[in-house]
């Protein structure tokens, strides 16, 4: 079985699955949150894609300190499908709990961003009768490279099984804007912060370790040694998908003997 994706083939599928989904739902559309980045670029490409412009809201989120050219490239990728779009500064929420944010608390300030963010978009998903899209890749699942109930929240997500390398694919096919496509991948938590400075290893590299490890099942060390990885590598790799395994779940209930919940009841 291939591992490669298709992006012409993916898109085609994803399109469906939005489609399907938002009819299922019975709501009116779709809520993105817009970063200037890649994933919430070729995620917001899709909705449009799948259901058209008008059925797709934008929102820019900054905080004081982020890059003016992410909120540069996300307003002009916005004109660029012509959806509509706001901009909801969140400094004075984020100020108003934090106060000044020093060194010692910049991890958990970025992360509180990451979760007002997110309440903000289900509050106006709320407000305009949509769902939720997410932008959150393969790549950042498997590793736990999100925020808990923050970006990792969302009513759906249609890039979720691409890889940030696929992610990178697709978006051209979709004629993502240049700029948005060519640069370092960041969260924009603080100047300067990149995703694979964070890391230690770039996403093509930790793509086609996850490949191997993942989808083809490979978890002899050896073996993947063989295959061109460093142990530092591949231990940095393993280390981030099982201690962040939490995140790909809900939370854990205690167990009383009680069965599941089913997804949907049935009357005869």
């Amino acid at each position: 079985m291939s591992h490669q994706i298709d992006p012409d083939k993916s898109i085609v599928s994803i399109k469906r699955f939005l489609s399907t989904r938002l009819s299922q739902s019975g709501l009116t559309g779709f809520v993105v949150g817009l970063s200037g980045g890649l994933d919430s670029a070729v995620s917001a490409a899709l909705a449009v894609e799948a259901v058209g412009r008008e059925k797709v809201f934008g929102v820019l989120m900054p905080y004081r300190t982020s890059s003016e050219s992410s909120i540069h490239d996300a307003t002009v990728h916005a004109h660029q499908l012509g959806i509509e779009f706001q901009t909801v500064d969140i400094s004075p929420m984020i100020d108003a709990y934090f106060g000044q944010i020093d060194e010692t608390a910049r991890l958990r300030a970025g992360n509180k961003m990451a979760r007002e963010r997110m309440s903000i978009l289900f509050d106006i998903a709320h407000k305009m009768n949509r769902l939720v899209l997410g932008t959150g890749n393969r790549t950042e699942i498997c590793l736990g490279y999100t925020t808990w109930y923050g970006d990792s929240a969302c009513s759906v997500n249609p890039i979720g099984e691409l890889y940030k390398s696929d992610v990178r694919k697709i978006a051209r096919t979709l004629r993502v804007p240049p700029a948005i496509i060519a640069k370092h991948p960041t969260a924009d938590l603080w100047v300067g912060q990149t995703d694979e400075g964070e890391i230690g290893m770039t996403y093509e590299r930790i793509d086609q370790l996850l490949t191997l490890i993942i989808d083809r099942g490979i978890t002899s060390q050896s073996d993947i040694e063989q295959a061109g990885f460093k142990r530092a590598e591949i231990d940095r790799v393993v280390s981030l998908v099982n201690r962040n395994a939490f995140k790909r779940r809900l939370a854990d209930v205690a167990p009383l003997g009680r069965g599941g919940i089913p997804e949907h009841v049935t009357l005869h």
